[in-house]
């Protein structure tokens, strides 16, 4: 899952359209998992916008974009974390118009959920049964 918090308006009109399957793609690009329907359904982003003064630093009212991504513990090693973030900055800030200098307005948080502690389907989804839909149907 990747949720994308920003001031309302901070986006580009065109950005606002894109940037929720395009933060999706970025992160099943990095956890390695298979370009499929069921992947590509199981990767939900949410875009929450804030009110357009919601937002303020103890320097200045420019707007600032945070991006938390849940996965499964152990879903991504330091490299892909790395790529992640560096991909999820690149993405927000091209959403919003703004130049790479501007890197230091995007926050990715990373959020590990320990295995065990995730739920779909009513049921509990382990780390393990992921990887196994990931390889697909194993050959008889």
């Amino acid at each position: 899952m990747i949720r994308l918090t920003v001031p309302a308006g901070a986006l580009t009109p065109e950005g606002r359209t894109t940037v929720q399957r395009e933060l999706a793609a970025v992160l099943l690009r990095w956890e390695g998992a298979p370009d499929t329907a069921f992947f590509r359904a199981q990767a939900w982003s949410y875009l929450v916008e804030l009110p357009a003064d919601a937002q303020t630093t103890a320097e200045d009212d420019a707007p600032r974009f945070l991006v938390e991504v849940t996965v499964p513990q152990g879903a991504l090693s330091e490299r892909r974390k790395a790529g992640l973030v560096q991909d999820a900055t690149r993405t927000v800030l091209s959403a919003a118009g703004l130049d790479p200098a501007e890197a230091l307005r995007v926050w990715v948080l990373v959020h590990e959920q320990p295995d065990g502690t995730w739920g779909a389907g009513g049921s509990v989804v382990r780390y393990a049964d992921l990887v196994a839909l990931a390889k697909g149907p194993a050959d008889a």
